[in-house]
């Protein structure tokens, strides 16, 4: 099947989450903020489905998946559909739960890391609330993000297949996620991540085999993956970063 990814065009954010699902996959997928809009796409494409336009379940955000007729919204909601589709999953529904619930655990980890730089909300810039985004990232960096991390690498270590992934032996979509938190992260926090990660191997450990996948090491080293910026969802503002 070809899927078309409806993201914004110029940031990972939390569209990353799932082109690394499809791109480790090697899916055929269309990133369709990134397409012409001479050819129907672009965000001109986005916003038809936003306003109800091109279906009459309009998603409420990006990013959101077309797969044939059917739309799936939300990164957590598109990774549970995707993820037997692209064996990225295991078999038996527990297992399906566990991974979802997970997904659902980043999700929140990432809402918190987006809310250090903007905590009285998004209709304000960053140097309008910059000094309640101090208050916020000190409290961030010293309680929540430690506790996230400890948790993964609590549950690699625990895993009885092994700890090279969160779930049995073999690579799955949560994987990616955290391998996607991780790396922001680094970009967000240097000093802090270079503080936190020595209590990390098993969660640096799995980011670093999640790097040298070959269909994500060939896709991080394309013009298909976009760097980091200060618009998106990790963002390197020096004052919040703790050493």
């Amino acid at each position: 099947m070809l899927y078309e990814l409806y993201y914004w065009p110029t940031i990972p954010g939390r569209g990353e989450f799932v082109r690394l699902a499809l791109e480790d996959a090697g899916a055929d997928y269309i990133d369709v903020g990134r397409e012409p809009a001479a050819d129907g796409w672009g965000v001109a494409a986005i916003m038809r489905y936003l306003d109800g336009e091109a279906t009459d379940r309009p998603p409420f955000a990006p990013p959101f998946l077309k797969a044939g007729d059917l739309i799936v919204s939300h990164v957590a909601n598109i990774l549970q559909f995707l993820g037997p589709r692209l064996e990225q999953v295991p078999e038996h529904e527990a297992a399906r739960l566990w991974a979802h619930g997970l997904q659902l655990t980043i999700t929140d980890f990432t809402a918190e890391v987006h809310d250090t730089h903007h905590p009285l909300g998004p209709g304000l810039y960053y140097e309008e609330q910059k000094e309640a985004a101090a208050r916020r990232a000190v409290l961030f960096i010293r309680d929540r993000l430690p506790k996230f991390l400890q948790y993964f690498e609590r549950l690699l270590a625990a895993n009885p297949a092994g700890n090279a992934h969160l779930l049995g032996k073999d690579c799955s979509y949560v994987d990616l996620s955290l391998f996607h938190m991780l790396t922001g992260l680094r970009y967000a926090y240097p000093k802090t991540m270079q503080r936190l990660e020595p209590k990390l191997p098993r969660v640096a450990t799995l980011a670093e085999r999640i790097a040298q996948r070959p269909n994500i090491a060939a896709y991080l080293a394309s013009e298909r993956r976009l760097a980091f910026n200060e618009n998106g969802v990790f963002r390197h503002y020096p004052e919040l970063d703790q050493p």
